[in-house]
């Protein structure tokens, strides 16, 4: 793992709530596309369940980031893609459930009015920076 500094409250910034203002560090760089709820078959998890489609989500990012030989440990921003901000506490919590609460990385969050199928209710990308 890379070591990585995390800058939460820069000077002159109101502090964050439930992200990293600032996450930096040297080494290998890595960007994982938007994942999306499907599992190793190609098919939906959770129709219609935000909170089981996150879970999904955040296991794509582990495993997408386990190939690139990373960890989530390792991510230093993540920008969220969301049909409705009403999905975010459901997207928090299975981030909570993956990531050090300590340790967030840097986050965007964004309502778009779809996504490549009705039925996906967020995606989720992801970059990271491993030691090399």
């Amino acid at each position: 793992m890379s070591r990585l500094t995390h800058i939460s409250a820069p000077e002159g910034v109101a502090p964050a709530a439930a992200y990293t203002h600032v996450v930096m560090g040297s080494g290998r760089f890595i960007a994982v596309s938007g994942q999306l709820a499907l599992d190793e078959e190609g098919m939906l998890v959770g129709e219609g369940d935000a909170a089981a489609q996150a879970h999904q989500v955040f296991e794509n990012l582990r495993r997408c980031l386990a190939a690139a030989g990373a960890t989530l440990e390792d991510v230093i921003k993540l920008t969220y893609f969301v049909t409705d901000m009403a999905h975010m506490p459901a997207v928090r919590a299975a981030r909570e459930a993956f990531l050090d609460a300590e340790r967030l990385p840097a986050s965007s969050a964004v309502q778009v009015a779809s996504l490549v199928a009705p039925e996906f209710l967020m995606e989720i990308e992801a970059f990271a920076v491993v030691a090399e």
